[in-house]
Parts: structure tokens; sequence; C-alpha cells
């Protein structure tokens, strides 16, 4: 492999990636694994696959505890903590809706009440701490995201991914899709 970039993301996730955020009944990196293989299985290019790996990263990258009791604000910005280290290496087709994944819950909740209802407790409680239901300028503006589409498919596989009985690969089976998304080869 002998890719900083690639080797820094399987170490985070080795490290880090038995950590739950919140009540979840999957860890960090069984989630992301899990987003990915929704988003690889539903036929997404590799640079929204790549983004549904790496949407949660930003809990993660860094030295930060994750919020672990319902009585915390679970808003810790991850959605844009990582953003320009996710810019820089992968670039926007990546880094864009990762940093939308949380207005996309936020919106989608807004246009379709029931999605509420099924959001996880963990993100329910993130969903009232990162602001609930958007106002009709946030809505609007949120629309006007280049990569909005991307980032509700990518909401509905974060939301989707928290199946503790999962049968999930291995972090370093990733490592050569992530060098492609890198190179700018993978497709649009």
């Amino acid at each position: 492999m002998h890719n900083a970039v690639v080797e820094q993301i399987i170490s985070v996730f080795n490290q880090r990636g038995s950590e739950n955020y919140g009540i979840e009944p999957v860890t960090q990196l069984e989630h992301a694994i899990q987003s990915a293989e929704l988003a690889k299985h539903s036929g997404a290019a590799s640079s929204l696959i790549v983004a549904a790996l790496l949407h949660d990263i930003g809990h993660i990258l860094g030295n930060r505890p994750l919020p672990d009791a319902q009585s915390k604000n679970y808003d810790d910005k991850h959605e844009t903590s990582a953003y320009g280290w996710l810019r820089e290496h992968f670039g926007q087709r990546v880094a864009d809706p990762v940093r939308l994944h949380v207005a996309a819950k936020r919106y989608l909740c807004t246009v379709e009440p029931s999605y509420c209802d099924q959001l996880s407790p963990t993100s329910l409680k993130s969903f009232h701490d990162q602001g609930g239901v958007m106002s009709a300028e946030e809505k609007a503006a949120f629309e006007k995201e280049a990569y909005f589409e991307e980032a509700l498919r990518l909401r509905r596989w974060d939301d989707a991914a928290k199946d503790p009985d999962a049968e999930i690969p291995a972090i370093e089976e990733f490592a050569d899709l992530l060098l492609e998304v890198m190179s700018g080869k993978s497709k649009p």
C-alpha cells in the first residue's frame, strides 16, 4: 500500500474504530464499513462509496472523546471537522457529501416527517442537538448545494448501517478503492 493517507485511515479505524457513538448498536468501524457496503451494493460511484466509508471519520480523527451518554450534546461538528482534510486528499466529490450528511438528516426529517421515526435513539438525539427541523431558508440553501443528491443518498445509507449482526470485510480491503479515488481515477 505505502500511501500515508490510506495508512492513516486504516490506523485511525484500527485504533478508534471499536468506539461507540452514544448508544448505537455498532462501533465506528462497523458503521463505516456497513455504510460503504450499502453504497457499493447500490451501484454508487467510487467517490460516494469512499464518502460513505469516511462520513463519520471526524468523530475519530483526533483525540476528542465520543459522546457516550444520551444526556450529552451530540453535536460535535464531525461533519465539518474533517472536511478540509477530506477535500485535500479526496476532493469535493468525497468531502462535500460528508460535509452535508448531517444537514441531509435534518432535511429529510423536514420534508419527510416520518423519516424521523426510523432514526436510532442516538441519531434522533443528535438530530435535535444539530438543529432539528430546517427553516425554509436552510432547506432552500441545502437544495442549492452541488452535492445535495449525493448527501441524501449517503444519509440513507448512514441510517441503515447499524446492524450489529452484519458481516463486514476488514478496513484494509478498502485500501485500493481509497487509492483509486485519491488518484482521481474514480468514476464520476
